[in-house]
């Protein structure tokens, strides 16, 4: 797993860093050659190099310097003289490129700045740092849309310039990069917000030879999982297996409006490799469900009016999820009295649980200014999962707002340090999910567009089911087992949309290639392990 950084945590370990014997003028050395080392693999004959007032633009200098001396032409554009940049550090490497082979330009017209960058293969962005907040100022607000019309491949320097590396907010303008290189440790910005529209390709220029040693003394906002990581988690399929032994899931769900949910949850569960599947239902939908899962079990309890979980469910449903490796609840159930008195019964048995949907909408039900006022709700010793999108996140944190990866990762911590638990995980879902317990914060594979469809959440929500069923709870860490199904929900969301088209992908698509898709995140990981794949 990969570190990512606050922009508060890159400088602690800046500092820490300094403090081991590296100083900061160093690390602007290594910045500059990794910056350069990436825009070199797009092999041009002309690059022009944009930099600002700081120790950004210091980086860019260094790697215009190294780009001259490896034959390519290279143009500085500058808001100011080098002389006058106010960074020490900036300002030396600023003169000492400016007296070298390359072209330099200061406070350019906007059409003297678009006939320079007319003439470059790529263009390096050493406009704006991880320091920048807000709004875009002249000349930079000038630069930037200048630059974007243009189309060329661009290389960020840690951020793009406009981004905030702290939220991922754009507040005006911003560098739309071909790809970033950003510096130490990925920021948390490039994966939040607007961040993953904006960054382009991600790598990583670590800057530091002992990076290794030290990272871990600087707290993480988060940590990447790359496919390696999950190499340990794929469901086992041994040759004496049956029906039980491989992971049984009891979905609890639907009602007469939306029954749909609970078939595509109970549907997504078996084909994610749970042997048992069994869908509770209010009796006002059981026999639709029935048509529609001809090879699932489907049980009726009692009902109210509207045709949602009544009174008398709540009883029947504890009594059914005894016998399950795993229960799923929530997918379509409608928020009603006879559903916040289930999932309350629920919450109390012994058996690992995924509430999901609208059994999180009962749960923000249950306490008045925020679930983690009353951890004592949903604290037990079983598993407990939650998968909330960031309005149903809100609701759980009463109603504070959520809605960008920074902000969902603070109101799932608020939940699982409420709670102390080391079984319990939210699955922040969103274009950037994360996956949030008591001690780590997991960012894994993102999927397609092509997922932002209604049911996608029930499906992911069956698969994270399954995966906990086949488990039979022998589960190191949770965090890296939700990953694994996140990671299958992203493989099933590219897979669907290179057969549909990426508009045209519905939830029902997902379920039809989920085979292909744990093929997929299996291959991968096994690859990106070492590990020799058979034919």
């Amino acid at each position: 797993m990969k570190p990512v950084l606050s922009v508060e945590e890159t400088l602690r370990l800046e500092d820490l860093i300094e403090r081991e014997g590296t100083s900061k003028a160093a690390l602007m050395e290594h910045a500059g050659e990794a910056a350069a080392a990436r825009v070199a693999q797009y092999k041009p004959q002309h690059v022009a190099v944009l930099v600002g007032f700081g120790n950004n633009g210091g980086d860019g200098w260094v790697a215009a310097d190294i780009l001259s001396h490896q034959g390519i032409a290279v143009d500085v554009v500058s808001p100011i003289e080098p002389n006058e940049i106010k960074s020490p550090i900036a300002r030396h490497v600023a003169r000492r490129t400016a007296g070298r082979d390359v072209r330099v330009i200061v406070g350019p017209s906007r059409d003297e700045l678009v006939s320079i960058l007319s003439e470059a293969d790529v263009v390096l962005d050493a406009i704006l740092g991880t320091g920048f907040t807000g709004a875009v100022r002249p000349p930079f607000s000038i630069w930037i849309p200048a630059l974007n019309e243009l189309g060329l491949p661009v290389v960020s320097v840690d951020v793009p310039s406009g981004l905030n590396a702290e939220t991922g907010a754009v507040e005006t303008v911003c560098v739309e990069a071909t790809a970033t290189v950003t510096l130490l440790a990925p920021k948390i910005g490039l994966y939040s917000g607007e961040g993953p529209e904006y960054a382009g390709e991600i790598t990583c220029g670590q800057l530091y030879s002992h990076l290794d040693e030290v990272i871990g003394d600087v707290e993480h906002a988060a940590e990447i999982v790359e496919p390696a990581d999950l190499v340990d988690y794929f469901p086992d399929l041994p040759s004496n297996v049956n029906k039980y032994s491989r992971g049984s899931v009891l979905v609890v769900a639907g009602s007469a409006t939306y029954p749909g949910a609970a078939i595509m949850a109970a549907k997504a569960a078996a084909r994610a490799g749970a042997g048992y599947v069994t869908v509770a239902t209010p009796d006002a939908c059981a026999n639709l469900i029935r048509m529609a899962l001809p090879c699932v079990p489907v049980v009726g309890v009692p009902s109210d009016s509207r045709g949602a979980f009544g009174a008398a469910a709540a009883s029947a449903v504890r009594e059914l999820a005894h016998k399950f490796d795993c229960v799923l609840c929530g997918p379509g159930m409608t928020v009603t009295a006879g559903g916040m008195q289930l999932v309350t019964e629920l919450l109390r048995t012994d058996v690992p649980l995924v509430l999901d949907a609208d059994a999180l909408n009962c749960m923000s039900r249950l306490a008045i200014g925020g679930i983690e006022e009353t951890p004592e709700v949903y604290r037990r010793e079983a598993p407990l999962i939650l998968t909330p999108h960031n309005k149903e996140l809100s609701r759980l944190v009463g109603d504070e707002p959520v809605d960008d990866l920074g902000s969902a990762i603070e109101a799932a911590q608020k939940l699982v340090w409420a709670a102390g638990s080391d079984n319990l995980v939210v699955i922040a879902k969103g274009p950037s999910t994360a996956i949030v317990g008591v001690e780590k914060v997991l960012l894994p594979m993102s999927g397609p567009a092509s997922l932002a469809t209604a049911g996608s959440g029930d499906v992911l929500a069956g698969i994270v089911a399954a995966n906990i069923a086949v488990s039979h709870g022998d589960i190191d860490c949770w965090e890296l087992l939700c990953s694994y199904a996140v990671a299958v929900h992203s493989y099933a969301g590219h897979a669907a949309a290179a057969l549909m088209g990426e508009r045209s992908v519905i939830a029902t698509d997902l379920i039809d290639v989920l085979g292909e898709a744990m093929n997929l995140t299996e291959r991968e990981a096994l690859r990106d392990a070492g590990i020799e794949l058979g034919d």
